[in-house]
């Protein structure tokens, strides 16, 4: 049986200063994400970049799906001086929004139209970014955990996504809409119009900076200090693990294209054989990873009770919890939850771009229409879910995930067709918005407080690895198959999210682990 994990807020919780802080915190968090997604996408495009190429640049964000590889540094590892200042949570999320900042301005100065270095400049930036942003929400997720009790939750976790998805407007139709009256348009391309941009949303950035400086520290569970050398041994296996990692994937680019190569031709279809090898070395790079953390590990130069504590035991811990069956289904359905819509979501906005949308019909249909159904399906979401239960709604937004994409198929077939565009953007982002709640309502009680940090990374990392990196073969499988098969294709990825779910709801019983 499942258990409700909602309460009802009462006024006074609406007016508590931390759901307002939650708001501002989210508007921090969603800026950066479509600076990478959508944004870029069209800057890219607009610029000359082949399709191909443009949604490759997805890949800049697989930070997001990493993060729980050094979450536990952040979790556990102080900042000099700063953290002795402003506090643990508070200094790393000041550190990360810097290095937002910097990136940002960073990809402002590059001119990608001109190829050649400038790309692989571009692409150094927008990882940058997707790093620093992918640190930051590590940082708000055990920030709002931490900041209220149970029943104060989902409260937190509605102004939060309310927050980043205002920070998206502003990321995506306000982006679009400033380069468009800055001078850049899709027959006449004006870096300095996408420069001004990037830079004026750096300052945006401001909003995350001052909350930040502003708020107190949060209560977090008390944890055993550590000594600077054992500090420095568990940043020590973080860069061993991650250089093998960098390394290894550099040195499997040649057999890598060989093997592409011949996979092609056995296959006969280009984007499965990339998906396939670069599955496969993504695999090998984790796997050395994990090798040289074994090896420091048995050679004494980090003691083997600091990986355990850092990474083994919040896994432990969950495992234990729910039982090696039902966490591994858990994992499974969070892991294939979103990829219907974030594979579609990769080139979206290409897909706008070639039925011949401008950037301010895009900017108003998709992104300031497409936000409010979105809030309006979150609030829906909420409701929904505090009266049939969070697996309930679950299921319906992972139908309707499904069965939205169709709708792409029809606008591919209708062509520029404003009234369609709204239709199916309105259906989209409603059904979006109502998974989204739940989903959160979903993680947040699945994670355990006293690994706040490094667990919820895993949840949200898991969330969205595979789709991110099927998504970045999409501008390919679109250019093989076409938009109407390559939609269809999107829907039929979600029939398996929909049995998991199903099968979830008999065996798994939510509860908010303290």
């Amino acid at each position: 049986m499942m258990e409700s994990i909602q309460s009802r807020p009462t006024y006074a919780a609406v007016l508590d200063r931390r759901v307002w802080i939650m708001l501002l915190l989210g508007f921090s968090a969603g800026l950066p994400l479509l600076l990478i997604f959508g944004t870029l996408s069209l800057w890219l495009r607009e610029a000359g970049v082949e399709r191909s190429v443009v949604t490759m640049f997805s890949w800049a964000a697989l930070g997001y799906s990493f993060k729980f590889v050094w979450a536990p540094l952040v979790d556990q590892l102080p900042l000099p001086l700063a953290t002795r200042m402003l506090g643990k949570r508070r200094s790393w999320l000041l550190l990360s929004q810097g290095m937002i900042i910097l990136a940002l301005w960073l990809m402002s100065i590059v001119d990608p139209g001109t190829g050649g270095w400038s790309l692989q400049y571009m692409a150094f930036a927008a990882v940058l970014l997707g790093f620093s942003s992918a640190t930051q929400d590590i940082v708000i997720d055990a920030f709002r955990i931490e900041s209220a009790e149970p029943r104060m939750q989902a409260l937190l976790s509605s102004t939060y996504i309310a927050g980043y998805r205002i920070a998206m407007l502003v990321a995506g139709a306000g982006a679009l809409l400033l380069a468009e009256w800055l001078g850049s348009l899709p027959d006449a391309y004006d870096h300095s119009a996408w420069s001004s941009t990037y830079r004026i949303m750096s300052v945006c950035m401001l909003v995350g900076v001052v909350t930040t400086l502003l708020v107190r520290e949060p209560d977090h569970p008390a944890q055993q200090e550590r000594s600077t050398r054992e500090n420095l041994q568990l940043l020590l296996l973080f860069f061993c693990a991650v250089l093998a990692f960098i390394l290894s994937y550099l040195a499997g680019a040649g057999p890598a294209a060989v093997m592409k190569s011949t996979l092609k031709e056995l296959l006969q279809n280009g984007a499965l054989a990339g998906l396939v090898v670069e599955t496969a070395r993504l695999g090998t790079g984790l796997l050395l990873a994990w090798l040289v953390a074994r090896l420091l590990s048995g050679f004494a130069l980090v003691p083997a009770s600091i990986a355990r504590g850092a990474y083994l035991a919040p896994l432990q811990e969950f495992f234990q919890r729910h039982g090696w069956g039902v966490a591994w289904l858990v994992l499974a359905l969070i892991g294939l939850y979103r990829i219907a819509d974030i594979v579609l979501g990769v080139i979206a906005n290409v897909f706008y771009y070639d039925l011949g949308f401008s950037k301010s019909e895009v900017a108003v249909v998709a992104k300031t229409f497409g936000l409010g159904m979105t809030i309006v399906g979150g609030f829906a979401g909420g409701l929904l879910a505090f009266r049939y239960g969070v697996m309930r709604i679950l299921l319906l937004g992972a139908i309707l995930a499904a069965g939205t994409n169709l709708l792409f198929m029809v606008l591919a077939g209708t062509g520029k067709n404003i009234g369609m565009l709204y239709a199916v953007i309105g259906a989209d982002n409603l059904s979006a918005g109502l998974a989204s709640t739940a989903f959160v309502a979903f993680l947040s009680a699945l994670t355990n407080i006293r690994f706040t940090a490094v667990q919820y990374a895993i949840f949200s990392s898991l969330m969205t690895l595979l789709p991110k990196v099927v998504g970045g073969y999409s501008g390919t499988m679109v250019d093989t198959m076409g938009y109407s098969s390559f939609f269809l294709m999107t829907a039929v990825m979600g029939i398996p999210v929909v049995i998991l779910i199903l099968v979830a709801m008999r065996v798994l019983t939510l509860k908010v682990p303290r």
